[in-house]
C-alpha cells in the first residue's frame, strides 16, 4: 500500500543524507492515517520527536484520526492531552 511506501521512501531519504522535514513527515503520517496503520503513524511522531522535528496540528490531526478509525480510543485522547501540552493549536478537526 502507500504507506509502506510513503516510510520506504523516509528510509530512503535518510540513507541519502535528506533532512526530513515536517510536511516529508506528515505525508507519511497522513499514509498511515488512511490505511488505518495508527501504530506505524505513532511510530513516526516518536521518530520526530527524536529528531526534533516539529510535530504540528497536521501531525497530530493525522495521528489521531488513525486512532480513531481503529478504535484505538485511549491512543487518540493520549495524543489530545500531549498535543496541549506541547501547545500545539487545536483545529475544527481536532
Amino acid at each position: 500500500g502507500q504507506w509502506d511506501q510513503a516510510l520506504r521512501l523516509l528510509v530512503e531519504m535518510v540513507s541519502a543524507h535528506v533532512e526530513l522535514s515536517t510536511v516529508t513527515y506528515n505525508a507519511a503520517v497522513s499514509a498511515c492515517e488512511k490505511a488505518g496503520q495508527w501504530d506505524q503513524a505513532l511510530r513516526l511522531l516518536v521518530e520526530m520527536a527524536s529528531a526534533r522535528v516539529e510535530l504540528n496540528t497536521i501531525t497530530y490531526n493525522a495521528a489521531i484520526s488513525a486512532c480513531e478509525k481503529c478504535g484505538e480510543w485511549e491512543h487518540a485522547l493520549w495524543l489530545l492531552v500531549e498535543m496541549a501540552s506541547a501547545r500545539v493549536e487545536l483545529s475544527t478537526v481536532t
